[in-house]
């Protein structure tokens, strides 16, 4: 029998059955040269075979080393629930896992949003453990390094806004009017929509990230055992950074916009500086700015919140940890919009 040209079980199996009594096999491997896992997976599974059929097996004549592997294989029992199985499941059963894991995480959420809010109660009362040197660390995270970005980003929107607007209001000869739709539409949605977005894909899955590692490494654990609370050690200079920064980046993300609306003002539609800054200045009064940061505030805190809720969630392994981050921003994102929509919703109902 050589390790290169093994039988089939099949045919092992073919004079087991047609002979009438055998009472024990034996293994001849003064042939065997060389050998790997192939070798043991096919000795193995004739013991099984043997061990259903109360046929003795005489392993003497196996090489000590793929003798001794058997042996410890043989030693420990496969454990049932680390095979995958393909079970064929019903409609209903489906349904009813799929409810539940929903019904799961909803319940995760809901506590995680609790805890948060009484690691602000106990922040407001002076009695919250967190260093100061992290919350310096996590504004700068969360503030001058996302300016680039943030620049880029605005002053494009600005340019596509007015660069869309100017298309349909030329037809008419209310160029002038580009200005009102650039800087109405960056104060009151775009600008703290887009720093929103932005700041979910950079910083909310980057505390996802982060989070995660530490779960990985049982730097959580560690604190817990130390009787550190993670949520005001870890968690609450996070939310605390982007609450105090997405408003003042919300704010720059504005202005940069209207640069992007000036320059296609000034320079494709002949527009002269005076006139587009009155009439933008006409156009827009502190409500408009108030819409954006109490829009910018809201989604400070769902994407603080999606990427520590995915962070502390994380699994034990470095796949986890991507699974966690992309979770985040999925996350955080889905939230922006949907709190934008009924916020949007409550402002036309009160009139702002």
């Amino acid at each position: 029998m050589m390790g290169n040209n093994l039988p089939s079980i099949t045919e092992i199996e073919a004079p087991l059955d047609t002979t009438p009594k055998i009472k024990g096999i034996q293994f001849n491997t003064e042939m065997l040269n060389q050998w790997d896992s192939r070798l043991l997976n096919f000795l193995g599974k004739i013991i099984k075979i043997c061990d259903t059929r109360s046929i003795g097996v005489d392993q003497s004549g196996i090489p000590a080393g793929p003798r001794t592997l058997l042996q410890l294989a043989q030693a420990i029992p496969e454990r049932k629930e680390v095979r995958r199985t393909n079970s064929p499941h019903s409609m209903r059963s489906r349904i009813r896992t799929r409810l539940q894991k929903i019904s799961q995480e909803t319940k995760q959420m809901v506590d995680f949003v609790g805890e948060t809010f009484l690691v602000l109660i106990r922040f407001f009362r002076g009695k919250a453990h967190y260093r100061t040197s992290d919350l310096g660390l996590m504004l700068e995270e969360c503030g001058p390094s996302a300016l680039p970005i943030i620049t880029l980003i605005s002053i494009l929107v600005g340019l596509i806004l007015a660069f869309i607007g100017a298309v349909q209001l030329r037809m008419l000869g209310a160029q002038i009017f580009v200005a009102n739709l650039v800087g109405l539409g960056m104060t009151r949605e775009m600008g703290a929509m887009m720093s929103a977005v932005i700041m979910a894909g950079r910083t909310g899955a980057a505390f996802a990230a982060q989070l995660g590692a530490m779960q990985v490494n049982d730097e959580i654990d560690a604190l817990r055992t130390m009787g550190i609370s993670p949520m005001e050690f870890l968690v609450l200079p996070r939310l605390l950074a982007l609450i105090l920064m997405l408003p003042l980046l919300c704010l720059y993300a504005d202005f940069m916009g209207i640069l992007g609306g000036f320059i296609v003002g000034v320079g494709l539609l002949d527009l002269s500086l005076t006139e587009y800054f009155y009439q933008t200045k006409a156009a827009m009064g502190m409500n408009d700015f108030a819409v954006g940061l109490i829009k910018s505030v809201i989604f400070g805190i769902l994407v603080a919140l999606s990427g520590c809720l995915r962070g502390m969630q994380c699994g034990r392994s470095s796949a986890a940890v991507g699974a966690a981050a992309t979770s985040a921003m999925v996350t955080a994102i889905v939230a922006i919009v949907v709190a934008d929509a009924i916020m949007t919703l409550v402002y036309d109902a009160i009139g702002l």
